[in-house]
């Protein structure tokens, strides 16, 4: 089995009995026992907070749909981990080809909510707080991509998470990832005009008024 890999926001680590890695930092993170397994994962759900990005990664082989993995990760890391993902799909297409599409299913007719959504969702108190991850170390092989997410922390980086994703799935998170990080930088810019104007209110009265 051949793997390659890149990461996202500090140092990972490789796998496969052969192994050809793209490395930012020629550093290693431990794989504590409790994550080795990793969870295997049919899609995401990716949600905004204050200070941080909410990545649920949802299992729906069964009923009902479960959360296998929550991961915690600040905004400054989830740019570099899209541009990550995209280098390594890339990297797919370069030697396997373009993965294979999922099927087209009818549209629902109601975009559900969040809380719709979560309504349906299996999610274990265990999962509750998330694991915090401010990198990732993306892996594949020809069928699955596997995501260690990291916390880079002093001494030792570790994973505090291990997702596989089958191939066809993964183009998909890719646009779900860029499309919720458009929608935050466009908040954030309207926040930043909001906030600008009212430190500097336009000059003159109102138009209607003398």
């Amino acid at each position: 089995m051949s793997e390659t890999g890149h990461p996202a926001g500090g140092p990972g680590e490789g796998g496969g009995t052969h192994s050809e890695q793209v490395r930012i930092q020629h550093l290693s993170a431990r794989v504590p026992e409790r994550v080795s397994r990793g969870a295997f994962s049919t899609g995401a759900i990716v949600m905004t907070g204050a200070t941080e990005f909410i990545l649920d990664f949802v299992q729906n082989l069964s009923t009902p749909p479960s959360v296998t993995a929550r991961i915690v990760m600040p905004h400054v890391t989830l740019p570099q981990f899209i541009e990550a993902l995209r280098k390594n799909l890339d990297i797919y297409r370069q030697r396997f080809g373009e993965p294979p599409g999922l099927p087209v299913g009818q549209p629902p007719a109601k975009q559900p909510t969040a809380q719709e959504i979560y309504d349906e969702l299996k999610l274990a108190d265990d999962l509750l707080p998330g694991a915090y991850a401010n990198g990732v170390m993306i892996g594949h092989t020809p069928s699955e991509f596997k995501f260690d997410f990291l916390t880079n922390l002093f001494p030792t980086s570790a994973v505090s998470a291990r997702v596989f994703m089958s191939v066809p799935q993964v183009p998909r998170l890719l646009q779900s990832l860029q499309s919720t990080f458009q929608q935050f930088q466009q908040r954030v810019q309207q926040q930043q005009r909001d906030a600008q104007q009212r430190q500097n209110p336009p000059l003159g009265g109102d138009p209607g008024t003398v």
